[in-house]
């Protein structure tokens, strides 16, 4: 049993800042260190309180109401990942603009009056398209993620060397709010290579980053991750119990401070599923044992947000073999919803720590904004993709898209037969579904999750055979990661013989400029376009039922997939993608519209347990 520490509101109150002014006075810099079992800032108790927050899933117009609101759950830190394949999209270019710049969020989070736990990676997880590795580090499986390979080492170096210019300059005895810095992330749940471990910290320090570093595992798991010189933090959820998974961890490492790195309050959701929940009181029970014991926590999501664009991630069912991607949303049954709403959840732990914390340390939440309803509106003009396929590249046999240097969106492989042909078409595996047209008619899909590789065709001499390939999000737990390239794999056969000469086109969709739309319904695959009108600041959620899989922009921001499997039922629209009037709404989807109309709500649409799914 851990011994139970004693709580001093005074001390811990001046060292979190609990006097603060709502107003968010501006967090000190300061020397933090550890000290037997306590973190220590400039000498005095520091019992760390944090919420997790992810920069690129809030629109940066919101992220100082989402900080704010982790000062009015009492909170006094901001855990944050950092997503390396976000910021350099292509090797070399790097990009900390716009809801990317993350110096600006760090020092935003230091206005506020919060610290800051930076999880550098340069790993991630999080749900997050190949846990944040970008797919161009990985054109085939002969490079191998999170380990000593020197391809990966090598790009994992420069980038963390690019990632300390942005930040290192903000850690706190610089003056900055990043208290300290994560070594890659739960490593034990992957390998258990001390010398990967110790060489990417290496990088993390020859980067700059000189203050604490930390490492973050499962309790049971966390001997073959965690490097004992450094903190060692653990993660759990509500089907734990936080007494049992700290036994563990002081098996592991009897002396030092305590932290639940990841409080698991909620969970994520997959494509074809119900929407996942989970219960409070068991939630409240690990939180109230760890704040009797003084243990050091944040919140896993304190507010999930979004996904946006091609973001979301995937996971890989290791027993079953099956495909599991993620949905847009990243809600995450958080103590904040998508739209940075309080539940019932956060309602429920804000009445615990006001158990625990001075009242002086509870910020007033801020105004809410104004959720919007959007009348019914069709989708009046349709355009072909036509302008948007890139050049033709030839191949023998189907080339993946990261061979072809693209790392999301669509990929059209076509064939042309010298002689009529039938029988059945067989792929090694389509990564991650497709569309099948013989001569431009519709003859089925291949769909990834559910491991469909054949299909019955007949075709002409001179028939075109199309393969259209839209990914989803790579592989970003377990061991298949940096192992999820895209597209058409093994090889295609018919009737047991080899479909050989392959025309490639891709189609990012990163830019929709050159699209012509006209009046009328396409029969898809096809992008539709129309207008809403909005009379005042707000946001909303556009009701995406009655249509098929594809993606959908709002003004020009891409607000991620849309698939009738569910459970996700709407797509997000965050007040600053909205302007006063009209409103530009572009959908593609893969599938005949059936509606050809949207609506939008006051908040997410989801398929629940008990439900009959439509």
């Amino acid at each position: 049993m851990i011994p139970r520490r004693t709580f001093m509101a005074g001390a811990a109150g001046l060292a979190l800042g609990a006097a603060l002014p709502a107003s968010a006075a501006r967090a000190a810099g300061g020397r933090f260190t550890v000290q037997g079992d306590q973190f220590l800032l400039d000498g005095q108790p520091l019992w760390l309180l944090a919420g997790e927050l992810h920069y690129p899933r809030i629109a940066r117009a919101d992220w100082r109401d989402r900080l704010r609101k982790l000062k009015s759950l009492g909170l006094n830190t901001l855990s944050t990942y950092v997503f390396w394949n976000a910021h350099e999209k292509a090797p070399g270019h790097y990009d900390f603009t716009g809801n990317l710049d993350l110096a600006a969020w760090v020092s935003l989070a230091q206005e506020e009056g919060l610290h800051v736990f930076l999880r550098a990676g340069p790993y991630a997880c999080a749900e997050w398209d190949g846990g944040a590795l970008p797919a161009w580090v990985f054109p085939d499986e002969t490079v191998k993620a999170r380990t000593l390979d020197p391809t990966y080492m090598s790009l994992s170096g420069r980038w963390l060397k690019r990632l300390g210019q942005e930040v290192a300059h903000l850690e706190v005895d610089k003056g900055g709010p990043i208290l300290m810095t994560q070594v890659e992330n739960e490593y034990g749940s992957f390998g258990q290579d001390r010398a990967y471990m110790e060489a990417v910290r290496d990088q993390i320090r020859a980067a700059g980053f000189d203050g604490p570093l930390y490492t973050v595992d499962g309790a049971s798991v966390i001997e073959k991750g965690a490097l004992p010189s450094l903190i060692n933090g653990i993660n759990f959820g509500t089907t734990d119990k936080a007494e049992e998974e700290f036994k563990r961890y002081a098996a592991f490492k009897p002396t030092g401070p305590r932290i639940c790195t990841e409080l698991w309050g909620g969970w994520f959701d997959h494509f074809g599923e119900v929407h996942s929940s989970m219960p409070v009181p068991p939630l409240l029970d690990s939180l109230k044992w760890m704040l009797d014991n003084h243990i050091s926590i944040s919140f896993y999501m304190a507010h999930g947000g979004t996904s946006f664009g091609f973001d979301a991630g995937a996971n890989f069912d290791r027993k079953t073999q099956t495909y599991q991607p993620d949905i847009s949303s990243y809600d995450y049954d958080a103590l904040l919803d998508e739209a940075g709403r309080p539940t019932p959840k956060y309602d429920a732990v804000l009445d615990l720590l006001k158990r625990y914390l001075p009242p002086e340390r509870f910020a007033p939440l801020p105004e809410p904004r104004k959720a919007l309803e959007v009348p019914r509106f069709r989708l009046t003009e349709t355009a072909a993709p036509t302008p948007l396929w890139g050049k033709a590249v030839e191949a023998s046999a189907p080339r993946t898209l990261e061979s072809l240097g693209q790392s999301h969106g669509l990929m059209r492989y076509r064939h042309r037969f010298a002689k009529a042909a039938k029988g059945t078409l067989r792929v090694g595996e389509v990564r991650d579904y497709a569309v099948v047209s013989v001569n431009g008619r519709r003859v089925g899909v291949f769909d990834r999750r559910l491991k469909q590789r054949e299909i019955d065709i007949s075709a002409q001499a001179g028939d075109w055979l199309e393969v259209l390939v839209d990914t989803m999000g790579h592989v970003n737990y377990g061991e298949r990661i940096g192992m999820d390239q895209k597209g058409l794999m093994g090889g295609v056969t018919l009737d047991g013989q080899p479909v050989t000469g392959w025309s490639h086109q891709g189609l990012p969709l990163d830019d929709l400029t050159g699209l012509t739309f006209q009046a009328g319904a396409g029969d898809g695959p096809a992008f539709h376009r129309g207008t809403f009108e909005v009379t005042e600041a707000g946001y909303t959620f556009l009701d995406m039922r009655g249509w098929g899989k594809g993606y959908a922009w709002v003004n020009g921001h891409n607000l991620g997939r849309h698939w009738s499997v569910g459970p996700q039922r709407s797509l997000f629209v965050p007040e600053s993608f909205l302007k006063i009037g009209t409103n530009e709404v572009v959908v593609f989807d893969l599938h005949p519209a059936t509606e050809g109309s949207m609506a939008g709500g006051r908040a997410q649409i989801w398929d629940l347990p008990g439900q009959v799914k439509e």
